[in-house]
C-alpha cells in the first residue's frame, strides 16, 4: 500500500503532523511520501532536514489514498488533484473547524488501521461550473463545496436572476449567491443563511448573500436540475466568480453561470465511524 502525505506548511508547522503520521503508517507497513500540495517558493518556509519533499504528480498516479493535512481549504486544493486519479482523500484537521476533516491531531494513531483496511469510502457529489459570455465557454471548474458570485465595489449592489432547467425561481439585487453542494451546505451558504444538508445526499443549494429582497431564501433542487445564473447589467459595477475559495474570476454584465451535477465525485476516507450529526454537534458547539 502507498499512501501520499500532503501537509499544509502553514497549518503543519514544521511538517510534525506529516512525519508522525510517517512513521505510524511506516511501522505498519505502509509505503508513504510526502508531497506538498502547492509551491513555497518567494515564502519564508523552511523545512526539517530529514524530510524530503516529492512532486505531487509524479507520486499519485500509483498511490492507494491521500491525505491532507490543514482545514477544509486544503482539501478542496487537494481534491482535484486526487479526482484526476480516482484516489480517495482523508483529511487531518489541522484548522479550526474542518467539517470535511475525518480525524483530529491528536488521532493520529488511527491512521494505521489504513494498513489493514480497516476504513470506508464516502462518495460526495461534484458541480461543473461554467460562464458563457457572448456564446463562448470563458471560465469551467468543478465544485466540491460552491460556486460564488460576490460584489466588487462595497457600496454597490448586483442584479441577478436564477434558473432551473431554464424556469425563473428567483430574482434579486444583493451582495451576489452561492450554489454549493450539500459538502458545502456548512460552509460559506450556512454563514448566508442557508441549510445545513446531509453531505452525502444529491442537491444543489442556491442561497442568495444579503438580498435587497424580503422573499428571497434559499433554494434545494434535485441534484439533476441545470440551474443557470444570469448577471444583469452591471454599469459602474463589478461581480467576481469563485470556485471552492480558488482565484476570482471577473464577470461582466450579461455573463451566465451553467452549473450542473458533475460526472466525478470526490471520495473522502471514513475511520472514525463519527456520523454527521455528531460532527456537527461537536464542530458547532465548539464555535
Amino acid at each position: 500500500m502507498k499512501i501520499v502525505l500532503s501537509p499544509n506548511p502553514f497549518r503543519d508547522k514544521g511538517l510534525k503532523a506529516a512525519q508522525s503520521a510517517a512513521r505510524i503508517l511506516n511501522n505498519a507497513g505502509v509505503d508513504t511520501r510526502i508531497c506538498l500540495p502547492f509551491s513555497t517558493e518567494g515564502t519564508d518556509i523552511k523545512f526539517p532536514r530529514q524530510v524530503e519533499c516529492c512532486d505531487m504528480q509524479k507520486e499519485l498516479p500509483d498511490a492507494d489514498i491521500l491525505i491532507c493535512f490543514g482545514g477544509d481549504g486544503t482539501i478542496l486544493h487537494a481534491a482535484k488533484d486526487a479526482n484526476a486519479f480516482g484516489i480517495p482523500i482523508l483529511g487531518v484537521n489541522m484548522g479550526s473547524v474542518g467539517f470535511m476533516a475525518e480525524v483530529e491531531q491528536s488521532e493520529l494513531s488511527l491512521l494505521s488501521k489504513l494498513a489493514v483496511g480497516k476504513y470506508t469510502v464516502e462518495s460526495r457529489m461534484m458541480l461543473t461550473v461554467e460562464i458563457r459570455r457572448d456564446g463562448k465557454t470563458v471560465f469551467s471548474d468543478l465544485a466540491l463545496n460552491d460556486a460564488v458570485i460576490t460584489k466588487g465595489a462595497v457600496a454597490r449592489v448586483v442584479e441577478m436572476e436564477v434558473r432551473s432547467d431554464k424556469v425563473p425561481i428567483t430574482a434579486f439585487s444583493g451582495d451576489g449567491v452561492i450554489i454549493s453542494t450539500p459538502t458545502g451546505s456548512t460552509a460559506y451558504s450556512m454563514s448566508a443563511g442557508g441549510p445545513i444538508v446531509e453531505p452525502t445526499a444529491e442537491n444543489i443549494i442556491v442561497t442568495p448573500i444579503c438580498p435587497h429582497v424580503v422573499n428571497a431564501r434559499s433554494f434545494v433542487l434535485d441534484h439533476r436540475r441545470a440551474v443557470t445564473v444570469r448577471m444583469r447589467c452591471m454599469s459602474r459595477k463589478t461581480a467576481y466568480l469563485s470556485v471552492d475559495g480558488g482565484k476570482a474570476f471577473k464577470l461582466n454584465g450579461g455573463d451566465i453561470m451553467h452549473i450542473r451535477q458533475a460526472d466525478t465525485k470526490t471520495n473522502l476516507v471514513r475511520l472514525t465511524g463519527r456520523s454527521f450529526y455528531e460532527i456537527i454537534t461537536q464542530k458547532l458547539g465548539r464555535m
